[in-house]
């Protein structure tokens, strides 16, 4: 996508965003800005969708603690894709949202994961700060974003309905929650180390594939 590209909203067709509303492929790469979110070979078998929250912490620790593993282990191999989902809890996390168009106009220059990272690493930096958009411009250079471009696009609100329209359709599902994760159908709600992560995806892998 060209950098700083304006990303236009459908028309409602009063169906929930198919990122969240179902877990095959080929309907959730329909979704605005759903490839530059996503980490994995696009023909993996298994993808799962993470619900996340920026400024929520149990978010933070996968991030940390789980995500480098299921990369190093399944994505890497070509087994699975992760596809990252707006769902920030705005009546606990007064910035979440904030924090979520600023990533959705990261994603519209194709730099969606260096500022995922970046906002789980600072969390508690911006988490409670009355000005959070000010800190998230500081880290533009860190992430390599243009500032114009980026600056632009978080004063208009452009992508905002994104968020709102995937947050809508998550809460819609009945989750509530964050971390929450949906993969071939089955939804699996909180943190889950990697213990636990690791004979699911197996199984999965190999009712999906015929073992091969």
């Amino acid at each position: 996508m060209t950098v700083g590209a304006r990303v236009k909203r459908p028309p409602d067709s009063g169906r929930p965003a198919a990122a969240v509303a179902t877990t095959h492929l080929d309907q959730a790469q329909r979704d605005p800005l759903v490839e530059q979110r996503t980490k994995g070979d696009p023909d993996a078998p298994l993808v799962i969708y993470e619900m996340s929250d920026f400024q929520c912490p149990a978010c933070k620790a996968f991030t940390h603690d789980i995500l480098p593993d299921l990369e190093q282990e399944y994505v890497a191999t070509g087994k699975v894709k992760i596809v990252f989902v707006n769902l920030p809890l705005v009546q606990i996390h007064a910035n979440a949202a904030a924090a979520h168009e600023f990533a959705m106009c990261a994603a519209q220059q194709d730099l969606f994961w260096p500022v995922h990272d970046l906002l789980f690493r600072f969390q508690e930096a911006w988490a409670h700060t009355r000005e959070p958009v000010g800190f998230f411009m500081m880290m533009a250079d860190s992430a390599g974003l243009n500032k114009d471009t980026l600056l632009t696009c978080v004063e208009t609100g452009d992508l905002r309905w994104i968020v709102q329209q995937e947050a809508t359709a998550v809460v819609q599902r009945g989750i509530r929650s964050t971390p929450s994760f949906i993969i071939e159908q089955l939804m699996i709600p909180g943190y889950l180390p990697m213990d636990r992560w690791r004979p699911l995806l197996d199984s999965l892998y190999t009712v999906k594939t015929g073992g091969n």
